[in-house]
């Protein structure tokens, strides 16, 4: 099985991690079949290991990590790499990769032009 983790910076304020929450339940009405968790880096959970843990109890063997940042700044270029190495040599047995951030998918940007030009 594969599955999706939306990963984000984190926040003090639980309200920051609601946008999130609705990737998430979207992800989950439109993909069935594909399991998805969040995780963040600091200050909220799952972290990226606790959202592994739990996937893989659930059966998956491989888990693509999507990171929700508008760009890459030092803990997308620093401490993520670390993190994603240690979960790997935790988990040698899982295939864990990841993509590039979201900011940087031009169809992302692109939803940022189109929600721009719907107030002009």
């Amino acid at each position: 099985m594969k599955s999706i983790i939306l990963f984000g910076h984190g926040a003090r304020d639980i309200r920051w991690r609601e946008p999130f929450d609705r990737l998430c339940a979207m992800w989950r009405a439109q993909h069935p079949d594909n399991l998805v968790e969040v995780a963040f880096l600091e200050s909220m959970q799952p972290t990226l290991y606790e959202a592994i843990s739990t996937l893989t109890q659930l059966g998956t063997v491989e888990i693509v990590v999507v990171p929700v940042f508008f760009g890459q700044g030092g803990h997308l270029r620093n401490d993520f790499p670390e993190l994603l190495e240690n979960c790997r040599k935790q988990y040698p047995e899982l295939r864990l990769s990841l993509t590039h951030p979201a900011g940087e998918d031009s169809a992302v940007l692109q939803a940022i032009v189109d929600l721009g030009a719907r107030y002009i």
